[in-house]
């Protein structure tokens, strides 16, 4: 449990490039060596990849929610005026 916890985060300064470049170029070594080591970096990678992206799509929906809430509802009409003004003057 412990080695894994150790790649873990050996993996984790690689993948942030927290590592001296001598630590760098030895654990690039090692990932040559341990095939079980570059499957574990390439999951790694994956795993943080899909979490970026999943928090891309969440943050998307959260503000489609807002524009959503801004140009429809009532209340925000003197808002929606405003941004109206600012996109589509006239005295051009």
């Amino acid at each position: 449990m412990r080695t894994s916890l150790n790649n873990i985060t050996l993996i984790e300064r690689r993948l942030f490039k927290k590592q001296a470049p001598a630590d760098a170029l030895l654990f690039e070594a090692k990932t040559l060596i341990d095939k079980e080591l570059h499957a574990n970096v390439s999951a790694q990678l994956q795993v943080y990849s899909l979490v970026n992206e999943y928090g891309r799509k969440q943050l998307k929906q959260e503000i489609e929610i807002v524009h959503q809430q801004l140009f429809t509802q009532p209340e925000h009409l003197s808002f929606r005026q405003k941004i109206a003004r600012i996109f589509f003057k006239t005295d051009r």
